[in-house]
């Protein structure tokens, strides 16, 4: 962390190499941010950049007060929400993340070694939640990215959308029930939602 803060200072005195060890670090959790809001490859690859080039701009306002990874969280959030909102439709939310060969890995919602009948179930279910994802406002596309899909704490989640913890609370909690409302509209099976997740993994409890 040290070498970080190291690194954030030279950046903020104008050391682009510095900038460019910021981005190496966080190119990738930024990029799946970025993805699973908007669910494009391509609109994610620019909405990136774009959060980088406003970070690169906006360094010198950093204060150490939240952590960088938060304050770079923050930035990309509003990068996306505004993207979305300018959009005439809502694009579909790939609930993916990318491994170290940039290849897609579905997120672990199921068995990581299903049988190919409940390997079938595992597809549906993930496909109804993507598409129940696309139908809420993006304040509640992104809260349930950051708690269920990023598993982060409510205070760092308060931190990125400036929020009150009591309030990010409360925000998740309408976002679950509208998700869960979508499913049922849908015709879904809503058993998936309540099962909990393994020790490991990478979500909540919608």
């Amino acid at each position: 962390m040290t070498e970080e803060k190291d690194f954030i200072r030279q950046a903020q005195a104008g050391d682009q190499e510095a900038f460019s060890w910021l981005v190496t670090t966080y190119e990738k959790p930024v990029y799946n941010l970025c993805l699973r809001m908007t669910g494009n490859p391509e609109d994610a690859r620019d909405l990136a950049q774009e959060a980088f080039l406003k970070a690169w701009r906006g360094l010198r306002f950093y204060k150490f007060e939240a952590a960088f990874s938060t304050w770079l969280y923050r930035l990309t959030s509003n990068v996306c929400i505004d993207f979305l909102r300018q959009q005439k439709r809502h694009p579909t939310v790939s609930l993916t993340v990318e491994d170290d060969q940039e290849s897609a890995v579905e997120l672990e919602l199921a068995d990581p070694a299903p049988l190919p009948e409940e390997q079938v179930l595992y597809d549906e279910q993930r496909r109804a939640v993507a598409a129940a994802m696309e139908r809420l406002e993006e304040d509640f596309r992104l809260i349930l990215t950051l708690r269920v899909v990023e598993n982060l704490p409510y205070e760092e989640i308060a931190s990125i959308m400036d929020l009150k913890v009591g309030t990010v609370k409360s925000r998740l909690a309408r976002a679950r029930n509208k998700l869960k409302r979508i499913l049922l509209q849908s015709g879904n099976n809503l058993e998936f939602l309540s099962s909990n997740s393994k020790e490991g993994g990478m979500r909540h409890d919608l």
